[in-house]
């Protein structure tokens, strides 16, 4: 063992705690850094050196500089915190809606209602009075701006859901391309044990914690660049140095054929809807020759159902003068040179929505889905700030946005039913239907018909009166009468179309007035000298078809009250024709029935869930009362998610993170360390001075 042994010792000892002394000076520079995770020293003990008296050390290495960082916790901390970050997006955006049913400090919509049904009873007890005429036609008109104002707020808020989608898809491509690119750069610097690339290791983890703020991720660490990222569905984001895109595009359809030959036409659709559509074939054949399909909004996990027979419910794969309206959506097939076959099934998304983009096979749909029950589709995103904002558009207000269009659907029916078999202070000269078909051919109880109460139709008949012009009597006494749809028939919406009821009025009434079809309106014209009344309709025809009600619209965007009623209020029916075929003006039947309608129970059904029998307040207190539960629950997964992934962080920091007062002590002692070091270098010199002095 030398002399200048000794000073190696002691020169390596220097670099050891020089290097320690370092890092811990930079432990402390980046105390503030986010991501940053604590570094420190390992030291090893170089090999020793057999000699006399014994084995003889050769001092101190520094091996390599490490970091700490527990890998399970971070794993764990992604996944409640994506939960958390799902939940917080939507709380927030619940609470704009809150506010839009919050009726607590206003006068909203269900004050309005009650005052439109008050107006009917103060109608009723003064029919023939103009001013209470002008106040109903007045207060509607507020109930209605309320109801538009409404549904024009949500619709506002899904397009700024789609800005919202779009900027957090953009930051996402940006981190995924990130993580590849840190990725390479780790491939080339770190060198596990000798060269570890801490600094780029802080970097891609920082970024995985902010991806995972705004998608689910499931990390797979081999070590270096082998850092794999997927969804929790397994889609994968990130592999090694390769990225993966994702998309917000707007609505499509796609297609999964099964039959042999296949079918080469295409579903169309035509509209829009907060859901995804999945149609099956249940029986194939031609478009427009017999073949059916059913419908599901989770796809494929449960089916529409027929209320009555309780088994799926089907529709008629028509072309598109036929078009079927599914809820709002109207679909229909371009026939091909094949023939549609059972099992064939056709994915309709009416919608923007995310996709993940694979370079080899077609974009891939991923926006989250709740199933029918209420879970989340695991094979969709199910976290981060895009499944809030998704689930908030598509679950939350897609809800909202039905009900309040059930709610308005159902009283625009209610009233115009009651109101368009009534009669007002002037009997009618003309009437056209404010509801158009999509052919005149089609039964009008189709849902091919493009009627927007199709399904309301009922069979039997109606009765028209016919006046004289001049004395406001009853031109004869014949000149009244149900409709004749052939031999004495009635009405039958499974087979009778908009030509059919033509002309039965025509056939049956055609000395007093003319009907035609005008752009796919029923139009009833009186002939000179005649005026006519409607009444007794057990069809409901009159309220579909749009002739002689109060409203006109069938959603909450377009509820509003006729304009012929707006421009001459003596066309508010408060009254009726009764059976000797007068319409006194101090009748008030129409008036009382319309009045009655404000506790009537009714079941109104959604696509969301299932009719019960409630007041059409009472089931606009419902949406209130959704909305305000579902507030209430994305507060608490915001909260309690929150909860677990600060824990879960204080945990991770607890270990990664920089306390000052362990450096500034690691400071201290590899202060000392340094110092001892020298003065062993210091001593070794004086020996090799003393060594060299024996010589002179």
């Amino acid at each position: 063992m030398t002399l200048n042994s000794l000073l190696s010792v002691g020169k390596d000892a220097l670099f050891a705690s020089q290097s320690a002394i370092q890092t811990t000076g930079n432990n402390i520079a980046n105390v503030n850094t986010p991501g940053y995770s604590r570094q420190a020293v390992r030291f090893e003990a170089k090999t020793p050196i057999d000699w006399k008296p014994g084995q003889m050390g050769t001092g101190v290495k520094a091996a390599e500089v490490f970091r700490y960082f527990n890998r399970f916790i971070e794993e764990e901390y992604h996944d409640h915190f994506a939960t958390e970050q799902r939940w917080k997006a939507q709380h927030q955006m619940l609470q704009s809606v809150e506010s839009l049913f919050n009726e607590s400090n206003s006068q909203g919509i269900n004050a309005s209602l009650s005052q439109f049904f008050n107006d009917w009873q103060q109608l009723a007890q003064r029919p023939d009075d103009k001013a209470t005429r002008e106040a109903l036609l007045a207060h509607t008109q507020s109930l209605t701006t309320l109801i538009n104002g409404t549904a024009e707020s949500m619709r506002k808020l899904e397009h700024q859901m789609d800005q919202y989608i779009q900027q957090d898809v953009d930051k996402a491509n940006k981190l995924i391309k990130d993580i590849a690119e840190l990725n390479r750069s780790i491939q080339v610097h770190d060198i596990p044990g000798q060269n570890n690339a801490n600094t780029l290791l802080d970097q891609r983890n920082q970024k995985v914690r902010e991806l995972a703020a705004i998608i689910d991720v499931d990390v797979i660490d081999k070590g270096s660049g082998e850092f794999v990222v997927n969804t929790k569905a397994g889609h994968t984001l990130v592999d090694g140095e390769e990225s993966f895109e994702l998309k917000f595009e707007g609505p499509k359809a796609s297609a999964i054929i099964k039959g042999d030959p296949p079918f080469d036409g295409e579903v169309v659709f035509e509209g829009s809807s907060a859901r995804e559509y999945t149609l099956e074939m249940v029986a194939g054949g031609a478009v427009d020759g017999g073949a059916t399909f059913k419908v599901s909004y989770d796809g494929g996990r449960t089916w529409l159902t027929d209320e009555t027979t309780g088994l799926p419910k089907t529709f008629s794969a028509n072309s598109e003068t036929g078009k079927v309206n599914v809820d709002g959506l109207e679909i229909y097939f371009n026939a091909g040179t094949n023939d549609l076959a059972a099992g064939d099934q056709f994915n309709i998304v009416p919608k923007s929505a995310l996709y993940w983009i694979r370079p080899t096979t077609e974009p891939l749909n991923i926006s989250p889905m709740v199933f029918a029950e209420g879970g989340d589709n695991p094979r969709r995103l199910v976290g981060g700030s895009l499944a809030g904002y998704f689930n908030f558009r598509d679950a939350n207000l897609g809800k909202y946005q039905e009900k309040l269009d059930a709610f308005s659907r159902e009283l625009a029916w209610q009233v115009n039913f009651l109101h368009s078999q009534g009669a007002g202070l002037d009997n009618l000269e003309y009437a056209r239907g404010n509801d158009s078909v999509n052919d005149a051919s089609i039964p009008l109880g189709s849902a091919a018909s493009g009627l927007s109460y199709f399904d309301k139709l009922q069979s039997g008949n109606l009765t028209m009166y016919f006046f004289d012009s001049a004395s406001g009597e009853l031109a004869s006494g014949a000149s009244f009468g149900p409709l004749d749809f052939g031999s004495g028939a009635s009405f039958n919406p499974a087979i009778h179309n908009l030509t059919d009821v033509m002309n039965a009025i025509n056939n049956t009434h055609g000395t007093y007035v003319t009907a035609t079809i005008a752009d796919n309106q029923l139009v009833i014209d009186a002939k000179d000298g005649y005026e006519f009344g409607l009444a007794d309709d057990s069809t409901g025809l009159l309220a579909a078809l749009g002739i002689n009600t109060f409203f006109q619209g069938d959603s909450a965007v377009t509820l509003g009250v006729r304009p012929e009623i707006q421009a001459n209020v003596n066309f508010i029916n408060a009254g009726r024709v009764n059976g000797g075929g007068e319409a006194n003006q101090g009748d008030n039947s129409t008036a009382n029935a319309i009045y009655g309608l404000a506790t009537k129970k009714l079941d109104i059904p959604t696509s969301y869930e299932k009719g019960s029998s409630q007041s059409l307040s009472e089931y606009f207190n419902s949406i209130s009362a959704n909305v305000g539960s579902d507030t209430a629950k994305a507060k608490f997964g915001s909260d309690f998610y929150g909860t677990l992934a600060d824990d879960l962080s204080e945990r991770q920091d607890s270990v990664a993170g920089v306390n000052l007062d362990e450096e500034m002590s690691s400071l201290v002692k590899f202060q000392h360390s340094y110092k001892a070091a020298a003065k062993l270098v210091t001593t070794a010199d004086e020996m090799l001075q003393v060594l060299l002095g024996l010589k002179q």
